[in-house]
């Protein structure tokens, strides 16, 4: 039986400014996700010198310096509402 498409986990290899409104994040499995950075409002407040340096945290995390968000590589494929921020108030009413 062939299985096709992609069973791997995404983990980012590298994230950049492609364009000025957007961001292309690599995935280490070859895949690119291009971004455009409306999406993320908070992007759009990175200085445009810190723009080149972005951090990678634990292969599915990212920002970039002078960034006030950190950004969940799930955010950018459209699961939100599971990586969001939340208080720790927020946190306990879950449990």
């Amino acid at each position: 039986m062939i299985t096709e498409g992609f069973t791997t986990e995404p983990k980012i290899k590298k994230v950049k400014w492609e364009q000025a409104n957007q961001i292309s994040i690599y995935l280490v499995d070859g895949r690119i996700i291009i971004c455009p950075v409306k999406n993320l409002p908070s992007l759009k407040k990175t200085p445009i010198n810190r723009r080149n340096r972005a951090q990678i945290i634990d292969e599915t995390l990212f920002t970039f310096e002078g960034c006030p968000e950190v950004y969940h590589l799930e955010q950018v494929l459209g699961n939100f509402q599971r990586y969001k921020y939340k208080t720790l108030t927020e946190q306990a009413a879950e449990i």
